[in-house]
């Protein structure tokens, strides 16, 4: 049976990051575009999507088996209303009895007691904006919190009684040294959590890293560093006993985040929120993606969907292939056609897929094809 869960989309910024091209609002910016919405009435609004969302699928009975909390930044909520809307989830639909609640927080936004109240509150799972700890790369970054802010957190965050912690990372931010991640590397070991996510920096159209990269400020991240920062990272998580279930995520035994395997395996999940995509059976939909456009519709009683698509069975079996090799596990050879097969032989001679599980019907990417897998995605889907 296929699972159900919940993404819960909180569009609010204390500022924003340089890099950063997400759906995200900084007070300011939300009050030059006219709008009421704030974090104080952003909760009554969200719950009563909930509401709505599950009246419209009252023949829907699964219970949510994962809800995550992401953003922008959640904790810039009050903590007692972000459970008061975790709360309304549980109720509309009910939770299964491991149920997987996450919340994204920056280090600076959550204090001890914020903490306190989410895990008593129902949350397991935390996931922390760490990014580095080179003070030269969170400036670049326009990160606000400093480098020991995040492990204060990860400690409060385990004294709360959290059972899951993870921390971000971005690698290979032009300045960054092979030190500078040893630095961050060695802070990670330290600390206890038992998931990391680590993504290579990319510049983004649009975004104030991408102008400064346009004027020649900045160079353009570089293909080679960012391998080799890679590597650097899988081989001090394996040292951790730290595996990788994702290319870009590694946890220990049973740290793994379920809700986004739930995202990888195109499971269903409901989408609440300005710009939050939902995906049943089929059929993507996404919100209004501006908070005030999204909250009218809300403010109505009726759906804040802007658009939906129904997945053709191409569209399904090239998401197979383009999120099912990216995990651990590997993706079934049944979904490839015979050109796939082809280069999927290819791949398993040039070193970017592992033999034995291609005799046993799976391609699993090697480390090398952990680093070219977007490109083996392309030729699998040829």
């Amino acid at each position: 049976m296929r699972t159900l869960s919940a993404y819960v989309h909180i569009p609010f910024c204390a500022s924003r990051c340089g890099y950063c091209d997400f759906n995200t609002y900084t007070a300011a910016e939300l009050q030059r575009d006219g709008t009421s919405i704030t974090s104080a009435t952003y909760p009554d609004r969200v719950i009563a999507e909930v509401n709505w969302l599950r009246h419209a699928n009252a023949t829907d009975d699964r219970a949510l088996s994962t809800v995550f909390f992401g953003g922008g930044t959640p904790t810039l909520i009050d903590s007692k209303e972000l459970v008061r809307i975790l709360h309304s989830l549980k109720s509309a639909y009910g939770f299964t009895d491991d149920a997987e609640i996450t919340t994204e927080a920056n280090p600076d936004s959550v204090s001890r007691q914020d903490l306190e109240i989410l895990r008593a509150g129902g949350f397991t799972r935390i996931s922390f904006g760490h990014q580095s700890s080179a003070k030269n790369v969170l400036a670049l970054l326009e990160r606000t919190h400093t480098p020991g802010k995040t492990w204060e957190a990860v400690s409060d965050a385990r004294s709360a009684g959290f059972e899951h912690v993870s921390v971000d990372l971005i690698y290979g931010s032009p300045g960054e040294t092979d030190a500078d991640l040893a630095e961050t590397l060695d802070q990670v070991s330290a600390a206890d959590i038992d998931h990391v996510s680590a993504y290579s920096l990319i510049v983004e159209p649009g975004t104030r890293l991408a102008a400064r990269v346009a004027r020649g400020e900045i160079p353009n991240p570089s293909d080679d560093v960012a391998a080799h920062r890679y590597e650097l990272i899988d081989e001090k998580l394996r040292s951790l006993e730290m595996t990788w279930y994702e290319v870009s995520n590694w946890s220990k035994p049973n740290g793994e985040c379920r809700h986004n395997i739930a995202y990888w395996k195109n499971q269903d999940w409901l989408g609440i929120g300005p710009g939050a995509h939902a995906h049943a059976n089929g059929t993507r939909s996404w919100n209004l993606k501006h908070p005030a456009a999204w909250a009218a519709k809300v403010d109505e009683g009726v759906s804040a969907i802007a658009d939906s698509e129904v997945l053709t069975q191409m569209d399904v079996n090239h998401e197979d292939i383009m999120l099912g090799l990216r995990l651990r596990e590997g993706l079934s050879l049944s979904v490839l056609g015979e050109a796939g097969l082809d280069q999927a032989r290819l791949a398993v001679t040039e070193g970017l897929l592992e033999p034995n599980s291609f005799a046993e019907g799976k391609a699993v990417l090697t480390f090398q094809g952990r680093l070219l897998a977007d490109g083996l995605v392309a030729r699998l889907w040829a």
